[in-house]
Parts: C-alpha cells; sequence; structure tokens
C-alpha cells in the first residue's frame, strides 16, 4: 500500500493586509500644494514688505543725519541787527550821548565860574561835554562790536554743523567794522587825540 502522501498545492501568496490602491480624489493632491505655496507666496511677500519699509526707514535716518542741522537763526538774526544799529547810531550820534552831553555843559557852566583861566573855562564849557560825548558813543561802539562777535564765534560752541545764514553773518562783520571804526574814533577823540581842545591866546 502506497502511503506517500502527495504535497497539497500551495495556495496562491496574497497579501492580505496590503491596503488596496484607492484612486486619489481628484482635486485633493492639488490642492494641498496649491494652498502650502500661496502661504508661502503670503509670508514672502509680507516679509519683503516689511525689509522695504525696514529699508526706506534706514535710508531716510541716514539721510537725515547727513544733512547738517541748521538753526532758524531768529536769536542770531535779531543781535546781528541791533549790533549793526548800535554800530550806525554810535557813529552818527545817539540822543543819549547828546542829552549826557548837555548836561556836562550845564555842569561845565557853573564850574566855569570859579575858573580862573581861560583853559579851565574852555575845558569846563566844551571840553568835558565832548569827552562826554566821545565816551557814550565809544561804549555803544563797543557793545555793538563785542554782540557782533558774539554771533559770529556762536556756532563754534553750538552743535557740530550748525551754521548761520549767509545774510546774518554779513550783517555781524558790517557791526564789527561799524564797531571798530567806532571805537577807534571815539577812543582818539575822547583823548584830545583826533580833535584837541582850542588853546587860549596868552
Amino acid at each position: 500500500m502506497d502511503t506517500t502522501k502527495t504535497a497539497a498545492p500551495a495556495a496562491p501568496e496574497a497579501d492580505a493586509d496590503a491596503p488596496e490602491d484607492k484612486p486619489a480624489t481628484p482635486g485633493t493632491a492639488a490642492a494641498a500644494p496649491a494652498a502650502d505655496l500661496g502661504a508661502e507666496q503670503a509670508g514672502t511677500t509680507g516679509h519683503a514688505e516689511e525689509t522695504d519699509e525696514t529699508d526706506e526707514t534706514d535710508e531716510a535716518d541716514a539721510d537725515a543725519e547727513d544733512v547738517p542741522e541748521r538753526s532758524t537763526g531768529a536769536g542770531a538774526a535779531a543781535s546781528a541787527l541791533v549790533a549793526a544799529g548800535l554800530g550806525l547810531v554810535a557813529l552818527s550820534g545817539s540822543w543819549v550821548s547828546r542829552v549826557a552831553a548837555e548836561r556836562q555843559t550845564l555842569i561845565g557852566q557853573i564850574e566855569s565860574v570859579s575858573a580862573t583861566t581861560a583853559k579851565e573855562k574852555i575845558a569846563a564849557l566844551y571840553g568835558d561835554a565832548w569827552h562826554m560825548t566821545a565816551l557814550v558813543n565809544g561804549v555803544l561802539s563797543t557793545l555793538a562790536l563785542l554782540l557782533a562777535v558774539l554771533v559770529l564765534a556762536a556756532p563754534a560752541f553750538g552743535a557740530p554743523g550748525r551754521v548761520h545764514p549767509a545774510w546774518v553773518r554779513s550783517v555781524s562783520w558790517a557791526a564789527v567794522a561799524l564797531g571798530l571804526l567806532g571805537v577807534l574814533l571815539f577812543g582818539l577823540m575822547y583823548f584830545d587825540l583826533l580833535f584837541p581842545l582850542p588853546t587860549a591866546a596868552q
């Protein structure tokens, strides 16, 4: 008796656990990349806009730093005009100097009563009044000179880059010239070097 068993034919291997391929839903696979791409573009655009704004702000700050600061010049302009006005008034004769001279003349008339010589009478009646006029106008010229020099020297002690307008500097230099001329002229008059007192005949 043949006891040999015939092997059963192997069953076809089948992968039961393998997932079945399902057809992709139309539009699903393409929608996700499109959404991601749109988000990336939006982020890139927003970043680019922020970068542009930052660059513009930096450029504006750099331009502001490059441009030198300029003062409004109101105080400097007023000071320059006052200095020039004082210089002109001093050279032409001020009301203050005229009043001071008239007062000194009155004092001289009172003192001339007790004067014994002609020279003393001339000095009391005329010389003292002339000296007072030269003194007052010389003080005005000195004030004009000092004020003009302060206006010209002010930018050196202020913030770097601050300068006065051209016309303010021009008026200040004119005031310096008038002040120097007045100080020189009235100094010579006060010490009787330019117009010495007349002398009476002996």
